[in-house]
């Protein structure tokens, strides 16, 4: 297994994780919004760049969350 995809399979390990998690805490989902860039980038790195495009707006959308959900009831 090379470094590249050792890579990608920690970034989806951890998006699957914090997404189980993201009841949790907020910070789960900061840790989903993380892992989603990071899996993106492991798609554009491998040269998947059209999936790798199309995950940049995931990490927008789960920051956009877990910045509501930090706010005060």
């Amino acid at each position: 297994m090379d470094a590249l995809t050792l890579f990608g399979f920690a970034a989806v390990s951890l998006m699957l994780l914090c997404y189980t998690l993201e009841d949790r805490s907020p910070w789960y989902v900061f840790g989903f919004a993380i892992a989603c860039g990071l899996s993106g980038l492991y798609a554009v790195l491998q040269g998947a760049w059209p999936f790798g495009s199309s995950r940049a707006s995931s990490p927008v959308v789960a920051l956009r969350r877990w910045r509501s959900r930090l706010k005060p009831a």
